[in-house]
């Protein structure tokens, strides 16, 4: 026995301290082994980066939140002169939230019941209307875009008061463009006229900015119809207005 423990007992401890250690390090999940790791390297790394490259990034970092705050001040500033033009009080909410398959159908805003929206408030933006509430919680509200297919507005030809209604989605397919329908067969309307909500809509105040006539088919059947480029750039939009009114009956 003696002479079998002194051939094989080196090998014995060897093989208990292996099996330890790997069950030590099993249960510190590495931890340790990591830390000897980090100070046995720590000295061939070297410092950290150099003072003048921690300097120039964080001048970058400043640099590009600067550029972040003028901007959207940039923004508020432009929606604040938007605001002006109406006679009620506004709430100006921010875009929280925007789906990639439905972007041009809906969007997320931060403000909700709390900040006193309520279902069928009208949204606007600089150059024009963007769409209606359709749905409140606490802290957050969403609307319902003009560009939405499933959306109408009853609308007008600024310059001759032509009535109609329209609808998202253009017939090229263009999501900036909203397709205007004629009542009447031959109406007043050329490319350049402006179009603006109208005075018998019962879900949107009358005269809010639509967009610009960009195309003219009077033969279109059953009713004349154009092709109305969006004012509002709805597309690219951070902030918007929230105006108080009370939906009654559904759009004509």
């Amino acid at each position: 026995m003696r002479r079998w423990w002194e051939r094989y007992g080196s090998r014995l401890i060897f093989i208990g301290l292996v099996l330890g250690l790997a069950l030590f390090i099993r249960r510190t999940q590495g931890a340790v082994v990591a830390e000897i790791y980090y100070q046995v390297v720590r000295p061939f790394h070297g410092d950290t980066l150099p003072e003048e490259q921690w300097a120039d990034a964080k001048v970058s970092e400043l640099e590009a939140k600067l550029t972040e705050v003028e901007g959207q001040n940039a923004k508020l500033q432009e929606l604040l002169k938007h605001t002006q033009g109406f006679a009620h009080p506004t709430i100006n909410a921010p875009i929280i939230g925007r789906s990639v398959d439905h972007w041009w159908e809906q969007v997320l805003l931060g403000s909700g019941s709390n900040d006193g929206v309520q279902e069928g408030y009208i949204v606007t933006a600089p150059g024009g209307l963007v769409g209606r509430i359709v749905k409140v919680t606490a802290n957050t509200s969403r609307v319902l875009l003009i560009s939405d297919p499933t959306s109408k507005v009853g609308v007008k030809v600024s310059r001759s008061s032509g009535m109609g209604y329209i609808q998202g989605g253009g017939k090229d397919k263009g999501k900036e463009k909203v397709t205007m329908v004629f009542y009447e067969k031959v109406p007043s309307v050329k490319v350049g006229d402006t179009i603006v909500t109208s005075p018998a809509s019962y879900l949107f105040l009358p005269g809010i900015p639509i967009g610009k006539v960009e195309s003219v088919d009077l033969e279109k059947s059953p009713a004349p119809e154009v092709i109305v480029r969006l004012t509002a750039p709805i597309d690219f939009l951070e902030w918007v207005a929230i105006h108080p009114f009370t939906s009654q009956l559904k759009d004509k």
